[in-house]
């Protein structure tokens, strides 16, 4: 198949690129330029992945990019920086989604499968969450977020798109660069518990995801579907640093700071001083809701009617990607 994958330079797009490519299809990525380093440009040329250069805020790019495609794999989205305005996030997640959309009807593309994300829940405070529970997005990304996704469900419903949408849960393995803050606190032994540390984080291995990304592509009977994909396990936060920090062959860290609320309230302050100098702050309130926050979901829909099951378990997937991280001297 003539395939597009958007985002197609970030963790999930390289490994679903990939995939693809070794499995004989002809796939184009669309990634902004500051993605597409000449690193990735060699990688994606020693697969023949074409990769495009553009943003899909751009209507005339997006039209160009989509002709003759079969499948869209539409990964594109904003990058969560503090000092990004609202409409910047808006923009992106809406107004990119529905040029992807609008072009995706005009070239008849055969299946347009949306990533969006588990975020659009908010905090669980039922866990675990399935597709039926209320949208609760409480930062403007996830917002944004919720936004895109419902309006490829409305092209589903009244323009006759054929499209699925995919919650992930939070992404990680090789080539993962958000979780690396994380691992390297634990390695150095510099990690302080915000809070109890017992909310839930529920985590899904990239290529389990792209298990799953092969799957809806295909599936007939599931136009217009949401399916939340995660791993088996959704540990709280004192299993998930246990866990890695077994995998790094250190000690498991003890350290916590009990109250939440005076780090917020801290961080809500460092955030006001630092953007007017458009510099991102060093802890700022999203940072810490990942204290507090509850994100456990459950993934039996997907496993039920999609025949998708894990083939990662936390501690093979924690120990590749620590495995990795100390191969690329990263820690």
């Amino acid at each position: 198949m003539k395939i597009l994958v958007t985002g197609g330079a970030g963790l999930t797009g390289i490994h679903l690129a990939t995939r693809l490519a070794k499995r004989g299809h002809d796939v184009r990525i669309l990634d902004l330029q500051e993605a597409l380093q000449p690193k990735k440009m060699d990688y994606f040329r020693s697969f023949s992945v074409e990769a495009v250069s553009g943003d899909i805020r751009n209507k005339d790019t997006v039209n160009d990019v989509v002709k003759d495609v079969e499948l869209i794999y539409h990964l594109a989205t904003a990058y969560r920086e503090v000092i990004a305005s609202r409409k910047y996030y808006w923009d992106v997640e809406v107004g990119g989604t529905k040029n992807l959309l609008d072009a995706s009807i005009q070239e008849n593309v055969e299946r347009f499968v949306h990533c969006s994300t588990t975020g659009v829940y908010g905090h669980v405070t039922r866990p675990p969450a399935n597709e039926s529970y209320p949208y609760a997005p409480y930062d403007v990304y996830q917002i944004a977020k919720c936004e895109g996704e419902k309006l490829v469900l409305k092209y589903v419903k009244e323009k006759g798109i054929p499209g699925v949408v995919l919650r992930p849960c939070g992404i990680y393995g090789p080539g993962d660069y958000r979780m690396l803050r994380l691992f390297k606190a634990i390695y150095r032994g510099k990690w302080i518990m915000i809070g109890k540390g017992k909310v839930c984080y529920h985590l899904v291995y990239v290529d389990d995801l792209i298990d799953a990304f092969e799957i809806v592509a295909e599936k007939e009977g599931i136009i217009g579907e949401d399916y939340i994909i995660g791993g088996n396990e959704a540990p709280t936060l004192n299993e998930l640093v246990e866990v890695i920090a077994n995998a790094l062959n250190v000690r498991i860290p003890h350290r916590r700071f009990p109250f939440v609320w005076p780090v917020m309230l801290g961080s809500w302050v460092i955030e006001k001083v630092y953007k007017p100098f458009g510099k991102e702050p060093p802890i700022f309130p999203r940072r810490v809701n990942w204290f507090i926050m509850n994100r456990a979901f459950d993934i039996s829909k997907a496993k039920r009617e999609l025949g998708y099951e894990p083939k990662f378990d936390l501690e093979s997937g924690i120990k590749t990607t620590a495995d990795w991280y100390r191969k690329e001297g990263l820690l």
